[in-house]
């Protein structure tokens, strides 16, 4: 890749009098105008008339020079409608000069007539008619251009969209972590979805940067306006026509609430005048993301060098603006809007592919595996905290934790991509990113938790932790929590009341001893009980009693630091220091199952046990670990995986290989980088804030309860009987879903909705969900019958 890196030329204003006066034989009066890389002047000479003196980079050689000028003559002999500069001879009737500073550089100049005019850039109010007429002028000209051949337009070109990969390594000067993501993320999109396509895609050479500050219009503010006229030749390039349009639109964008809809009038004119293929309309939506990617890494990068040019930064906050809207819409949605404008039938048989997949499903796949929602939702793409469907519709995640930073999230996706292009195989060879990961997922933990074994899955990991448990122990019986889910296997199905007192469960195991779930609002100890952990925990006591009145010992205690399945349950301070304190003392171990709320979710502690101020001697990971790879982790003590080590091997095909150990590093990466802890924090306290206010609005809600970015609402009939609101909250999360919002519903009575998005979640978002659930609870059939 080269970008042009040499400082633009620095004449003063005397030296182009004197360069004028002796080239063109004018007196002039001069003033600076703003530039990239180039110096540019506007200029008026003793008649009035005026030009613009144009300086080249010194990377910038005669050729290049040259084909803006050939350009801007092709255009004027060829269309008269497109009003372009025209290049001014000098006295010896050159078109071109060669100019020299005092610094031993040389520079190539030219003299072009001045078009009058405003910029686009500076009109508030950009109306369809003119966003119409640009489009139209865009596709003339580039019609105009489509025979049109110079042999430096075949130049390699930073701002050539083909080459955007090229400027992946330069995101790490973009320095707000998120914005780099973005970013990232949309290279990613660009490398995949774009890439392949372009070779097929027609190509001629374009004008390259037809912005906003390069198109020119006349008339007056609340009068109509016309374009009148298009400057600025320098990144000219012969590559695919379709980025003429792509760049054109990413920066009418800018500023618009509503970014698809803002250039759907530019895609029109522009069709109307050089009718696009429906190969090149597949790939606008990400060509336009990619240009405004290309603009804030470039502008990133730039700023190192000139920090005092504003120029260089003039679309940079309105451009990250937009791509943070960017990564909401769905590229169907985008799809079938361009192709609307341009009268391509619309692609209509996504109905019928959803229909083939569900009936097939029915057909090979077993029915004890559900699906989400009365209409359920064919989900192709993912971005961040979205999922976009197949028809074009967009639905912010709320419930999704599996994707702890972000569905698709570029650093995870090329983690794994990289690693798997060099090696994946199992532990028996030695490889440094198990050692890596290892360490650094340690360094999360308090002591003595520092060995680790790696699993697919957090139904595995707590598997694992049965087996450690009972080889330490040399104990079977568990003490588990009422309500609890620990996982699939068979093992674990024995540990949670979830499923095995549930539907087409077999009963509660002989050797698993269930205790109260600590349930400080609809248990017998509400949260106005100073003494509820106390005696919730005595529960435990009672259990152990059991246990050694059968004359057997106990193995474990396990819990989920906050309950999942059990409708998103905070225990009471105290209550797993106390109910420790009892398993300690008949030599049981403490398994924390942290699958579902660990990793910084709950905001004020990187793990859920943390808050109760316990260490356990096992904790489980899953969901989060991998960012929805399957990888899942144990992690214990020395002294309990020396028990472990009794001469049965322990070995786990795909546990720890290389490519899931590079995908948990980049998840840690990510998480310390974007700050994602503090972000759960912060807005899981904002969304709690509005709930609760809610609340005293909506007499169906109950309880509010969780902690950072996993929250439960609890919603009731009667908030003095508690009479669960089962169908309320069914209907709540269906109407939430029409309104592109998924949630989900939790708790024994199945009243309770559950919030645990992807921990990159906005307060945007936050505040969108909130607003949202508002008007949705105000609703006929939100209310108690």
């Amino acid at each position: 890749m080269s970008l042009v890196n040499t400082p633009p030329p620095l004449f003063s204003k005397e030296e182009i009098t004197q360069l004028i006066r002796d080239n063109y034989n004018l007196n002039i009066t001069i003033r600076p105008l703003v530039s990239d890389i180039g110096q540019n002047f506007h200029i008026i000479d003793h008649s009035g008339k005026e030009f613009v003196f144009k300086i080249a980079n010194p990377e910038e050689n005669k050729d290049m020079v040259d084909m803006q000028n050939r350009t801007m003559g092709h255009i004027a002999l060829n269309n008269k409608s497109i009003k372009a500069p025209r290049v001014c001879k000098t006295k010896q009737g050159e078109e071109i000069v060669q100019i020299k500073h005092e610094n031993d550089l040389s520079y190539y100049a030219r003299m072009l007539t001045f078009l009058p005019g405003t910029f686009l850039a500076d009109i508030k109010n950009h109306l369809p008619d003119l966003l119409y007429d640009f489009g139209m002028m865009l596709g003339s000209m580039d019609k105009t251009l489509e025979d049109f051949y110079h042999p430096a337009a075949y130049r390699y070109w930073h701002w050539d969209l083909k080459n955007a990969l090229d400027l992946l390594p330069l995101t790490k000067k973009i320095i707000e972590p998120r914005n780099r993501s973005i970013a990232e993320y949309f290279f990613l999109q660009f490398e995949c979805m774009v890439l392949p396509q372009l070779p097929k895609l027609r190509k001629s050479v374009i004008h390259n940067d037809a912005n906003d500050h390069n198109i020119l219009i006349k008339g007056k503010e609340g009068k109509e306006f016309e374009i009148s006229g298009i400057i600025d030749f320098g990144d000219m390039v012969h590559t695919n026509t379709i980025c003429e349009l792509a760049i054109a639109c990413a920066y009418i964008m800018l500023g618009k609430d509503d970014p698809l809809d803002s250039v759907l009038d530019v895609v029109r004119g522009y069709n109307e005048t050089y009718p696009l293929q429906e190969e090149e309309i597949e790939v606008l939506f990400y060509l336009i993301c990619t240009r405004l990617c290309s603009s804030v890494t470039i502008a990133a990068y730039q700023r190192e060098l000139q920090e005092d040019n504003e120029y260089l930064s003039v679309s940079e906050q309105p451009a990250w603006n937009i791509l943070h809207k960017l990564i909401s819409i769905n590229p169907v949605q985008a799809l079938e809007a361009f192709r609307k404008e341009c009268r391509f039938e619309v692609i209509n048989d996504q109905m019928k592919v959803k229909n083939k997949v569900r009936k097939e499903r029915k057909i090979y796949i077993g029915k004890s595996l559900s699906i989400s929602y009365k209409n359920p939702l064919k989900i192709d793409r993912g971005a961040m905290q979205y999922l976009f469907d197949d028809q074009g519709k967009t639905y912010l995640d709320c419930v999704n934790n599996v994707c702890h930073v972000g569905h698709c999230h570029p650093r995870i996706v090329r983690a794994a991509q990289k690693q798997a292009a060099l090696l994946n195989t199992n532990t028996r060879y030695l490889h440094e990113n198990i050692i890596e990961y290892a360490k650094q997922l340690n360094a999360t933990m308090p002591d003595p938790l520092n060995v680790c074994y790696f699993v697919n899955s957090g139904s595995e990991a707590n598997e694992l932790a049965i087996r450690l448990a009972n080889t330490y122990t040399q104990q079977k019986d568990f003490i588990v929590i009422d309500n609890a889910y620990h996982g699939n296997t068979s093992s674990v199905i024995n540990l949670s009341p979830y499923k095995f007192d549930g539907p087409g469960g077999p009963g509660n195991p002989p050797h698993i001893h269930k205790v109260t779930m600590p349930d400080v609002y609809r248990g017998s100890f509400k949260s106005d009980d100073t003494n509820a952990a106390k005696k919730y925990a005595s529960d435990v006591e009672q259990a152990i009693n059991k246990i050694n009145q059968n004359r057997k010992g106990l193995s474990a205690f396990i819990f989920e630091s906050i309950l999942g399945c059990g409708g998103q349950i905070v225990f009471p301070s105290g209550y797993l220091k106390e109910s420790f304190r009892f398993v300690k003392e008949v030599g049981g171990l403490c398994i924390a199952d942290e699958v579902q709320v660990g990793f910084g979710r709950v905001g004020t502690h990187f793990w859920g046990f943390e808050t109760q101020d316990v260490i356990p001697d096992i904790v489980t990971l899953g969901k989060p670990i991998g960012n929805g790879h399957p990888l899942a982790a144990v992690v214990t003590t020395k002294e309990i995986a020396d028990a472990f080590d009794n001469g049965m091997e322990y070995f786990n095909t795909f546990g720890g290989n290389p490519v899931s150990c590079a995908i948990g590093l980049a998840v840690l990466d990510v998480m310390n980088e974007e700050n994602l802890q503090k972000n759960a924090l912060n807005v899981g306290n904002l969304l709690k804030e509005g709930f609760e206010e809610l609340k005293t609005k909506h007499d169906l809600i109950g309880d509010i309860r969780g902690m950072g970015l996993f929250i439960g609402i609890e919603l009731v009939l009667d908030r003095k009987s508690l009479e669960p609101a089962k169908d309320q909250a069914y209907y709540i999360i269906e109407r939430m879903k029409e309104l592109g919002i998924l949630l989900s519903i939790d708790g024994p009575l199945y009243n309770v909705i559950k919030i645990k998005p992807p921990i990159v979640f906005s307060e945007s978002n936050a505040k969108f969900l909130i607003e949202n659930l508002d008007e949705v609870l105000k609703e006929k059939r939100s209310q108690p019958a």
